[in-house]
């Protein structure tokens, strides 16, 4: 048997990763093997996401641990608890992240400006900088981050989360080009339009999801699970040789970028 996408003994944490998108991923790397730190915000959800994961690979292999990406008191202390309870980190799944404003970029609030670019960007940054050295140690390891087609383009409305998931990609190559000869791969995630809770103000209605289907060479919304190959993919030996790209999954939208 191929051992291509075989993750056993691996530990990975994943963060935004109690529903959506980084559930999905979560789950996929449990189902092949690895070890996966649940997290997100809230507890309850984590415990809740981790009970799933572990029903349906029919043994332990989530655990749940609250963290607020914002804070890097809490992202030092979500990194020393994976370490104790799981020990050295793999894989690096960085899912989590904000939009509070939906507008002009000429009318958004310093605040809201500081924290999509702090919990976007800055957070990923000082997540990689904790995770890093176990992968360095090891000669090995695969990051993720969640970047965005929206990376891609300009908005009228999006344009401050936009420049986020732009800087993501910055922030992978630069890894990348810095962790490459240490064995470590760094890359990107750019998702299209996903049917997700956190994208629901932009697929919400019946003619916004015909107008996405007739735009989509695959005539459909993204969905979650749409997002467990890539993982499993970029955490295993399947990818070896991939570091620095982004990787659009988006049904064909960006398919010339």
């Amino acid at each position: 048997m191929s051992q291509l996408f075989d993750l056993s003994g691996q530990v990975a944490l994943l963060t935004g990763a109690s529903k959506g998108m980084g559930l999905s991923m979560a789950t996929a790397l449990a189902e092949h093997g690895s070890k996966v730190v649940v997290s997100s915000r809230k507890l309850d959800q984590c415990e809740e996401a981790a009970e799933a994961i572990n029903s349906s690979c029919g043994e332990q292999r989530a655990i749940a641990i609250a963290c607020n990406i914002g804070y890097k008191d809490q992202l030092q202390a979500l990194v020393d608890e994976t370490h104790a309870r799981l020990g050295p980190i793999d894989t690096l799944v960085a899912n989590a992240g904000v939009n509070p404003f939906y507008g002009s970029m000429s009318d958004i609030p310093d605040e809201a400006f500081d924290k999509i670019m702090g919990s976007n960007v800055r957070s990923n940054h000082w997540l990689c900088q904790m995770v890093g050295p176990d992968m360095i140690a090891k000669g090995c390891g695969s990051i993720m981050i969640t970047s965005s087609t929206g990376a891609f383009a300009g908005s009228e409305t999006l344009g401050t989360y936009n420049i986020s998931k732009l800087a993501d990609i910055a922030l992978v190559r630069n890894l990348a080009l810095e962790w490459g000869p240490r064995g470590v791969r760094v890359n990107a995630i750019c998702p299209g339009l996903i049917r997700t809770e956190f994208a629901r103000a932009l697929w919400d209605n019946e003619e916004a999801v015909q107008r996405v289907n007739e735009a989509t060479p695959l005539r459909r919304l993204g969905e979650a699970d749409d997002f467990k190959g890539v993982a499993v993919f970029l955490a295993s030996n399947a990818s070896a040789y991939m570091t620095g790209q982004a990787i659009t999954i988006c049904g064909g939208t960006n398919m010339y970028r």
